[in-house]
C-alpha cells in the first residue's frame, strides 16, 4: 500500500512536503527523528545517528532562524554462510530544519555528539509576558481614524 501511495505521488507529479513522502513511501528510517525542548535559557534539539563520525558525517548550519542538521550514513553488513554470500549497504543523507523561535546569534551554538546522539544547544531568550491593550470596538467608520469636523460623529452629538 505504502510503495502504491509513493508511486501515485511521483507520477503524478504532486509536490508533497519531504516527512509525508517518505511517511506514504513507507521510508521511515531514513527520516531523521528528532527531540526538541527547552532547557535554562537553551533550545535544545536531539538526533539518534548511531555509527556515524561526527567530524565527516555531520554538517550544522544556521541561516536566519532555521537550524539545519544534516547527517550522511553508510552501514554495511555482510553474510557469508554456506548457501552462499549476500552484503546489504544502507546509505544515505538524513535531515531535518528546525525553525528557532527568534534570531540567534551563530557563535553561540553549540553541538556534541556522545553514544549515538548528537546534541544541538541553541541559547533563546526567556519569553517574556507581552504586554497587553483592550482595545475597544467602535460602530461604524470610526475605525478608520479620527471624526473629521462637520462628520457624521460630530452632528450625532448634538442631536436630541
Amino acid at each position: 500500500m505504502a510503495a502504491v501511495a509513493g508511486s501515485i505521488l511521483r507520477r503524478t507529479g504532486i509536490d508533497v512536503p519531504e516527512p509525508f513522502r517518505r511517511f506514504l513511501e513507507g521510508d521511515l528510517e531514513s527520516w531523521l527523528r528528532i527531540e526538541e525542548y527547552r532547557e535554562g535559557g537553551n533550545l535544545v534539539v536531539k538526533a539518534e545517528v548511531p555509527g556515524v563520525d561526527p567530524e565527516k558525517d555531520v554538517d550544522i548550519t544556521l541561516v536566519g532562524d532555521q537550524l539545519r542538521i544534516a547527517v550522511r550514513r553508510e552501514e554495511k553488513s555482510e553474510h557469508k554462510d554456506k548457501e552462499g554470500y549476500r552484503s546489504e549497504f544502507r546509505y544515505g543523507s538524513f535531515s531535518r530544519t528546525v525553525t528557532l523561535p527568534v534570531p540567534v546569534d551563530q557563535n553561540e551554538v553549540r553541538a556534541s555528539y556522545d553514544d549515538g546522539v548528537l546534541e544541538v544547544r541553541v541559547p533563546v531568550p526567556e519569553e517574556t509576558a507581552t504586554a497587553s491593550r483592550k482595545i475597544p470596538v467602535s460602530r461604524g467608520s470610526a475605525a478608520s481614524g479620527p471624526a473629521a469636523p462637520g462628520g457624521p460623529e460630530e452632528e450625532n452629538r448634538y442631536v436630541r
